[in-house]
């Protein structure tokens, strides 16, 4: 589709946006903003006639994706050609510190029918406000457009990682996973003033909290689920837990089968680096039929407890068995409180290396083996 025609000579940059917004034939062009103020370049024109966008609705929202339309008066409606399209991310709603006078800053479609789709991961992140307003423009003979008015501004957010995306993560994660070693332990790691407040305010039981914003942007667990952490990759020559830890030099060990059984469902809930070299694995555990497996049910991929590539769970001769994926980071989620006399407190001997800790941990957006093609 033939850009609008610009008074002064430039070179068309490459820009993602021309293929991600499918069906509609759109693409990325410089126009006036949502004020009206157009460049002297623009060969945009005003035309009072064209109707005005009003009552903007949103709908059919997901992480990278959303469905739009409006309502119009009818006159002069028969002689639209194109919307053009203003979005922009809430937090900065004025101005793009990306945008420039040769950079594509809007998007044109086609006037199609209404409501239509608007896709693309190159300008849409996950769990991410947006502002969004448009026009209405013909376009003329000599290839300049006349214009009308910007409707008003409407704000929407969009939507977490489905379970198809959530899927594509999973199926990246298996690929590194890596071959099984032997567990027999959970642990969690915290100051001995963490355990002390549980023994005194809690009943000795640990509760489960609002898991943080680190990891995936998208995820759907972050803010929502809670849960409690708990670790279990050993170290390969020992097969035992390691004896340094980023959260504290006190650590609460439980026996697998404790946290993990039959009774259990597992769920895979996200795959992410920190701009390293190795890779985490958020898996949760969920008592069958408890407030956290009917969150789970709902929004995560549900693994087989008994063959997965990360976290199994098996009986051998009477006996339950377990391994964990060797070459990625485990961080477990159980989701019901647990009891401390169910386990043991003990100080470990190793050190405190905070540059391992993941709380509030920003995915590095640009890994091509913990990254899908979605919005990060």
């Amino acid at each position: 589709m033939e850009a609008p025609r610009l008074a002064h000579t430039m070179s068309s940059p490459t820009s993602p946006c021309e293929e991600v917004i499918k069906n509609l034939s759109l693409e990325a062009i410089q126009l006036c903003d949502r004020d009206g103020n157009k460049s002297q370049d623009s060969g945009i024109a005003e035309m009072e006639e064209l109707p005005v966008p009003h009552n903007i609705k949103i709908s059919n929202i997901t992480c990278d994706s959303f469905k739009i339309s409006w309502d119009m008066d009818s006159k002069s409606k028969d002689r639209i050609t194109h919307y053009f399209i203003d979005l922009n991310k809430k937090e900065n709603k004025n101005s793009n510190k990306f945008k420039h006078k040769d950079v594509p800053t809007k998007l044109v479609a086609k006037a199609v029918p209404l409501p239509m789709t608007v896709r693309g991961h190159w300008f849409l992140s996950p769990r991410t406000e947006y502002t969004v307003a448009v026009q209405t423009a013909s376009k003329q003979v000599d290839g300049d457009y006349v214009v009308s008015e910007w409707s008003e501004i409407i704000e929407f957010c969009t939507a977490d990682y489905s379970k198809v995306h959530l899927t594509q993560l999973l199926e990246k994660a298996e690929v590194i996973a890596g071959r099984m070693l032997k567990l027999s332990v959970f642990y969690r790691n915290q100051h001995k003033e963490y355990f002390d407040y549980i023994r005194e305010h809690h009943g000795n039981a640990m509760q489960p909290s609002v898991k943080d914003n680190s990891g995936s942007h998208g995820s759907p667990i972050s803010g929502k689920l809670e849960g409690i952490f708990f670790s279990c990759n050993t170290e390969f020559n020992t097969g035992q837990p390691p004896q340094d830890s980023p959260y504290g030099r006190y650590r609460f060990q439980i026996p697998a089968q404790r946290l993990f059984n039959p009774n259990t469902n597992l769920y895979f809930a996200d795959f992410y680096c920190m701009y390293t070299a190795y890779h985490y694995v958020i898996l949760v555990i969920a008592p069958v039929g408890s407030p956290g497996d009917e969150f789970c049910k709902q929004r995560l991929p549900q693994l087989n407890i008994k063959d997965n590539k990360f976290l199994t769970c098996d009986e051998e001769d009477g006996v339950m068995v377990y391994h964990h994926a060797q070459d990625v980071i485990l961080e477990v989620i159980y989701t019901d409180p647990v009891d401390l006399s169910l386990g043991t407190v003990a100080e470990i001997t190793g050190h405190q290396l905070m540059s391992l800790s993941t709380a509030n941990a920003k995915k590095d957006p640009s890994c091509k083996t913990c990254n899908i093609s979605v919005g990060r």
